[in-house]
């Protein structure tokens, strides 16, 4: 089901990625894109919950990253037609906020992964995601800044709101 949103999740993983940075290293840098990935996964499960709304994002266009980079990184003059750029195009700033919030708070995260083990895109499978929902020390030290719950605030403040009410409603199970 999420091959449809594969672009979004990548894009909005990468800028996460870029936005908070792992310490340097290769192994470091594996376990928090795991991390950022996982959480994106799981907010893109959330927000589209049917592979009809993974076709709309798709056709319409996720929006960009254009506000993320002004608010996080101080980017007023990005040209996104700029092949090097293009990718910024894919991110969904509520994916990215809803994501941060999952990073940033151990027990959402759970209830988040609890709600789209209901959803259409996990329909018949088994999927835990441990790196989002219960990471071990050595993940992290990997994802520090990536889990902080002071600097993730300007992006997870965004939309979580929307994200609490998401989940109080209870509206991403399956039809």
């Amino acid at each position: 089901m999420s091959g449809d949103m594969a672009p979004v999740i990548a894009a909005t993983t990468r800028w996460l990625l870029g936005a908070y940075a792992a310490p340097e290293g290769p192994f470091s840098s594996a376990l928090a894109e795991a991390q950022a990935r996982q959480a994106v996964t799981v907010a893109a499960y959330l927000r589209y919950p049917t592979a009809v709304d993974a076709a709309l994002l798709v056709m319409a266009g996720p929006g960009g990253s254009a506000r993320l980079d002004r608010l996080c990184l101080g980017h007023t003059e990005i040209d996104y037609l700029d092949e090097r750029h293009a990718w910024r195009t894919w991110v969904d700033e509520v994916l990215a906020s809803w994501a941060a919030c999952l990073l940033s708070d151990h027990g959402l995260a759970r209830r988040a992964v609890a709600a789209v083990a209901r959803s259409e895109h996990l329909a018949g499978l088994c999927r835990e995601f441990r790196c989002l929902t219960a990471p071990d020390d050595t993940e992290c030290r990997a994802a520090a800044l990536l889990r902080h719950p002071d600097l993730l605030a300007p992006v997870a403040d965004l939309h979580r709101a929307e994200l609490l009410r998401h989940l109080e409603l209870g509206t991403v199970d399956a039809a």
